[in-house]
Parts: structure tokens; sequence; C-alpha cells
């Protein structure tokens, strides 16, 4: 199945939160932090701007980028989860 996201949102797949710490400390999966990374699955056509045309989304697919906590809705496709959420959701994108 393929998702294709409306306007300015896009659908990411959040990273695995990480297992250990810094300093090599196992993680149970009760400690474990919600990912604020993923990457960008598939995006949307752009907002619509008041003159009729599209405005053009800064991530692209493939894009690995940081996200707000609890920001998006979360859906699981194919016993897949994804977030569909707006590109103002997006924090940074992952320059490597």
């Amino acid at each position: 199945m393929k998702l294709r996201p409306l306007d300015d949102r896009i659908v990411v797949q959040p990273l695995e939160a990480e297992e250990k710490t810094s300093g090599g400390i196992v993680l149970p999966d009760a400690a474990k932090e919600k990912p604020q990374r993923g990457r960008v699955i598939s995006i949307g056509s752009g907002k619509l701007l008041d003159d009729g045309t599209r405005a053009a989304l800064s991530v692209a697919k493939g894009d690995e980028v940081i996200f707000g906590k609890y920001s998006g809705n979360d859906v699981k496709i194919d016993g897949v989860e994804y977030k569909i959420m707006r590109e103002s959701d997006v924090l940074a994108k992952v320059v490597k």
C-alpha cells in the first residue's frame, strides 16, 4: 500500500529508539523515549497559496528529519508504523 499525503503533509517512518546510552548502558523498553528522528517516505504537493499556486516543500523523499516529540498522527499500515505530519512540524533536516 502506498500513502500519498495531501497539501503540505509528509509521511515519516520513525527510526528505532536507541538501545544504549552514550556511556554504554543498555536501556529497558520502559525507559526508551519516543523516537524524534525519521526518514521521509512520501511528500504532498505543497500548500495551496492564495494565488492558486503551490508552495514547494523544503524536505524531499529520503531525507532524515528531526520532529517534535508529540507532533503528527501515528498510523499503522501493513504492520509498519508511520507518522503523518505537516511540514511545519519538522524541526530540522539531518545533513550528513
